[in-house]
């Protein structure tokens, strides 16, 4: 009898569901046909000291042993089994992969948002986000948190392509479209009633709207909820110092997050948005420019529930560099209005001994430039350890991934960064990051000791 291709296919589809035994490997076989599992890579790094990110002092000498792309083991000296391959950084410090816990990867620096809306593509974000991720991690950024995208959801791909090895880039925890008020910081109704951008599909008014917004943000792969409690600095909208949202509308976004199992990071810089956010149970209040001592009081007696995430070095770039880069006059007033404020505020939360994590703003700032904001921090009085702790153990802390980043330990990811010199001494060390290793492959080399020839 003569079979055609399509008859033969059917056949062994009939045949391999009726009779799956037929397609069985006995147990036996499986195994000694099964390709024995490869052991990972061992690789060691060494450098003359090491801030494991944990805020003690610092090993010297130090070595760490990488086992494929994880971290086992951590000494002054350790035992290199032949083979191995030693990664020799001489005098250099080695620390932990830093993490921002307040980035905008897809953003192009100089288009304003309102501007990129009519005249870019979600496009043009996503490959300027590739080009951005890059350069973040070759700074020594190997984890962020993504605060939102121009174009919605934008950056949930942005991750996923990460963590896929399509493009290079931090590890990334995304915040995929964030929720605003109508009239607030972030409504990009701000050209003429007939104009019409998908942002605007995530403006929210009322609990009901905003838990509606949260579950649509979750559903396209958001990470977490970034919701604007409070106008801001660059954007039309509302002024900074204003609330935008009631305190029952910030409450429903965390309560509706926290069905999820997810975090809300609160936009706020007026006291008292910080404070129904705080009240509210918001993981991170950012940029917190007008934080004041009922603030640091409900932080304090929040046992660590929420915690304070300036962007100090904002101002500095801005008014730098504002011109260049488009910011309307009007905004680039905002920003000196509250520059000193935030300053003060900064110093108050210090005085208190609240846990300040560390972020950055870029691309308010240019990207790769992350490092800048330990000066200016160092600049008002945090100790050079306070601020490497910021941006190490506790952002990791704060996100929820202290099982696999922010310190050099045993067991966590093999995502490590190298600087010549010594950060507790100069902390603008970290601006000039020689060497990058993100889950034990090395992304930045320049600090390597080549053998002599």
């Amino acid at each position: 009898m003569r079979y055609t291709i399509r008859h033969t296919f059917r056949r062994a589809i009939t045949l391999a569901v009726c009779s799956p035994t037929l397609l069985a490997v006995p147990a036996g076989r499986a195994q000694a046909q099964a390709a024995p599992a490869r052991a990972p890579d061992v690789v060691f790094v060494r450098a003359a000291r090491l801030i494991d990110g944990r805020g003690g002092t610092p090993l010297e000498p130090a070595m760490v042993r990488i086992e494929g792309e994880r971290i086992a083991a951590v000494g002054r000296t350790l035992p290199v089994p032949a083979g191995a391959r030693v990664i020799e950084l001489g005098g250099a410090t080695l620390l932990p992969g830093l993490i921002d816990l307040h980035t905008h990867l897809t953003g192009r620096r100089g288009v304003h948002w309102e501007d990129a809306l009519v005249k870019t593509t979600p496009a043009y974000d996503a490959l300027w986000g590739a080009a951005n991720a890059l350069v973040t991690l070759q700074a020594g950024f190997t984890t962020c948190r993504d605060m939102g995208p121009t174009w919605p959801y934008v950056d949930v791909e942005l991750r996923n392509a990460i963590d896929a090895g399509a493009v290079p880039g931090p590890r990334l925890m995304v915040a995929g479209n964030y929720v605003s008020s109508t009239g607030g910081a972030g409504d990009a109704r701000q050209f003429s009633i007939y104009v019409d951008v998908p942002l605007v599909r995530n403006l929210a008014d009322g609990p009901q709207e905003i838990t509606k917004a949260v579950r649509t943000n979750f559903k396209h792969g958001s990470d977490f909820i970034k919701i604007l409690a409070s106008g801001a600095v660059l954007s039309k909208g509302i002024e900074p110092g204003a609330q935008q949202y009631s305190d029952e509308e910030v409450q429903a976004a965390v309560t509706e997050a926290a069905r999820w199992g997810r975090q809300v990071a609160s936009h706020s810089h007026g006291a008292s948005s910080i404070i129904a956010s705080i009240k509210a149970g918001v993981r991170t209040v950012d940029h917190g420019s007008y934080l004041n001592d009922e603030a640091i009081s409900l932080l304090k007696a929040g046992n660590r529930r929420t915690f304070y995430v300036p962007t100090l070095y904002t101002s500095v770039s801005i008014e730098e560099e504002g011109v260049a880069i488009n910011i309307p006059a009007s905004e680039l007033e905002r920003s000196r209005s509250i520059t000193q404020i935030q300053n003060a505020g900064f110093r108050r939360a210090l005085a208190a001994g609240l846990p300040i994590g560390f972020g950055s703003d870029a691309a308010v700032i240019r990207h790769g430039d992350n490092a800048r904001e330990f000066a200016s921090r160092v600049a008002l009085g945090e100790s050079p350890m306070q601020s490497i702790v910021s941006a190490t153990s506790l952002n990791a802390e704060i996100i929820g991934w202290s099982d696999r980043v922010g310190s050099v330990e045993s067991g966590k990811f093999a995502d490590l960064v190298a600087v010549s010199g010594n950060p507790l001494t100069d902390i603008t060390e970290l601006q000039r990051v020689g060497f990058v290793m993100k889950g034990g492959a090395v992304i930045v080399d320049a600090l390597l000791r080549k053998p002599a020839r």
